[in-house]
């Protein structure tokens, strides 16, 4: 048989003519009718991967044998009256007078398994009652979620890093705790100053508290560090920490030194640290943009016993002279720096400890993340417990996002190479999706948009989800390959 190679091989060319049915367009203009006859209607159908994710991980009976409630509630269970301030500040409603816009909205109520849900007084009044000790129950309820997570989702991560940092509410009522302090954008202005830790590989939100304006003491770091630490999985063996200069001080160092966590800490340069630093060697810094770096052994006043310091040091620029001025002369030149100053128990590099520590600030866009798109400074209340236990609640909405990344991130995605997704992104493409509930022959589904961009993800993160099984030893892996550090 003699073969064209010429006619089996080229690809044949595709068609140019139109199709058979052309759909003519949707024209919508000012003249357009509309009614309001349809029915459970939602804009929030991506929700459903997160109350997948929760049912499968067995969060209610977390948050029931966890949290000790001991108002009677009628309308509605302490489970669901937490699930529903959690999953509105998910949507994107952080105070307690928007959950009246979503009080018939089939999505939500269909996830808490009522009819609608009850005013925002009755939201309040249940927050109210809650006592401070709720706040300290929340972070249990995430840390054993965060197990769940990790174990279902595949994360192996050995070696983890700390990014501590406090951020700063400003405060325009009487609330409880408002001082005044540490406030640059709004000086002289009453605020709280909450501490958060978070975990820099997977951007989750580990261990935080609120704190009153003052600025924290040695004691109370020292305590969050520890709270911190011991909120790890039980996988991490290696653990690094970052902080800036807010935690410098010898309590912090020996609570990380307790915990065996390799450490770096911005110090502040106090006139006795100064004074080291004129008298240390000094040498180029070609790896960083400094004029120069050196490194010592250093006891600061009160401590325990010498660390070690790396600095860097920047020659200052000459004021501008204005014209006609004349220059003034000294007898003796000498030059004029700016430093910056660490201490560590690390043993790499001085230039790669500075980019290590750069690193830190990942931790801030963390922090604006969750101000922003969580409610975290939406405080619904002038009472110290109410607002401490938002804290916690707002934090356990932002969790929910990370923790869904995790289980949507790419099968061979290491560490190093994990991207994060932020709640307002996420809300975009996963959340905030049109779709349609139905009921027939007694079965309940979700109809979504035929052309939704982002289905084959959905789809994919939804079998993932579903996968999710609980043996003798733990949860499954719903992925092949395990997220290692």
């Amino acid at each position: 048989m003699v073969t064209n190679k010429k006619k089996h091989s080229e690809k044949r060319p595709a068609k140019q003519g139109p199709p058979a049915v052309t759909p003519s367009p949707n024209k919508i203009g000012a003249s357009t009718p509309y009614d309001f006859r349809g029915k459970n209607l939602t804009a929030y159908g991506g929700l459903l991967p997160v109350a997948t994710m929760l049912e499968k991980l067995g969060f209610q009976r977390v948050v029931e044998e966890t949290l000790t409630v001991k108002r009677v509630t009628r309308v509605m269970s302490m489970y669901q009256f937490v699930l529903a301030m959690v999953l509105a500040l998910e949507v994107g409603f952080s105070r307690l007078d928007h959950l009246r816009l979503l009080g018939r909205e089939p999505r939500l109520v269909g996830i808490l398994k009522g009819f609608r849900l009850p005013p925002q007084c009755t939201f309040w009044r249940f927050l109210a009652s809650l006592h401070l000790e709720i706040a300290r129950q929340l972070l249990e309820v995430q840390r054993c979620m965060r197990e769940r997570v990790w174990e279902a989702a595949g994360v192996r991560l050995q070696s983890v890093t700390l990014d501590t940092d406090t951020t700063v509410h400003t405060l325009f009522g009487q609330q409880m705790g408002a001082r005044k302090g540490y406030n640059p954008q709004h000086k002289g202005k009453k605020s709280y100053q909450p501490i958060l830790t978070f975990l820099a590989e997977t951007r989750e939100y580990l261990m935080g508290e609120l704190h009153n304006g003052d600025r924290p003491s040695g004691a109370q770091i020292a305590r969050h560090l520890e709270r911190a630490c011991a909120a790890l999985p039980p996988g991490v063996k290696s653990v690094y920490a970052r902080a800036d200069s807010g935690f410098y001080c010898g309590e912090a160092v020996e609570a990380y030194e307790r915990r065996g966590c390799q450490f770096i800490i911005s110090a502040r340069k106090t006139a006795r640290l100064v004074e080291a630093l004129k008298a240390a060697e000094w040498k180029p810094s070609p790896r960083t943009d400094a004029d120069g770096q050196c490194e010592f052994r250093y006891e600061p006043e009160g401590w325990e016993k010498s660390y070690r310091f790396i600095a860097l040091r920047y020659e200052k620029k000459p004021p501008p002279r204005e014209a006609g001025e004349p220059e003034q002369y000294q007898l003796f030149e000498t030059a004029d720096y700016a430093y910056r100053v660490f201490v560590t128990n690390l043993k790499h590099a001085v230039d790669l400890l500075v980019w290590f520590y750069n690193q830190r600030a990942g931790a801030e866009n963390l922090i604006k993340e969750a101000n922003n798109d969580a409610g975290l400074a939406a405080y619904p209340s002038a009472r110290w417990p109410m607002n401490c236990n938002h804290f916690q609640m707002a934090m356990l909405a932002y969790n929910l996002n990370c923790w869904l990344m995790l289980f949507n991130r790419e099968e061979k995605a290491r560490a190093e190479d994990l991207k994060h997704t932020t709640l307002a992104t996420s809300r975009l493409r996963f959340l905030f999706l049109a779709a349609k509930i139905w009921r027939h022959g007694g079965r309940v589904g979700v109809s979504y948009s035929d052309h939704y961009p982002e289905r084959r993800i959905f789809q994919r993160l939804m079998e993932r989800l579903r996968a999710i099984t609980v043996n003798p030893k733990g949860y499954a892996p719903v992925l092949a390959v395990a997220l290692r550090s």
